[in-house]
């Protein structure tokens, strides 16, 4: 597991935490069945609260990226490729929704959203 966390982001840690993971599993970086380290041991690592680990975690669990089994941690779920490509999908999507709603917000179209993000991609 590799994660860097910025704290001159915008998003909040645990989101920092959680989109660098999740994309990680997504990638097949992590593999199914893999074991997180422990809450308290990642926060001290990171140098960031318990609470913002959890939370991170928690939203994994709530994703089905990961599963947590008690007394022995949480581990990367098992995926087919099909069930990989969907939650691929809707995390994506889910992302998508909440930036399109900060690009609506600026009065943007979506063809200048597209020419823009064009020049990032």
């Amino acid at each position: 597991m590799n994660v860097a966390i910025s704290n001159h982001s915008e998003k909040p840690i645990y989101q920092q935490l959680f989109e660098q993971i999740s994309a990680q599993i997504l990638k097949g970086e992590l593999e199914s069945g893999y074991c997180l380290p422990p809450i308290r041991q990642a926060a001290l690592e990171l140098h960031v609260s318990v609470i913002t680990v959890k939370k991170a975690w928690e939203e994994l669990e709530r994703c089905g990226l990961i599963n947590t089994v008690t007394g022995k941690g949480c581990f990367v779920a098992e995926f087919s490729s099909d069930e990989m490509l969907q939650v691929r999908n809707e995390t994506i999507l889910k992302q998508m929704v909440n930036d399109a709603s900060y690009y609506k917000s600026f009065g943007l179209t979506l063809n200048e959203v597209i020419e823009l993000l064009k020049k990032v991609y």
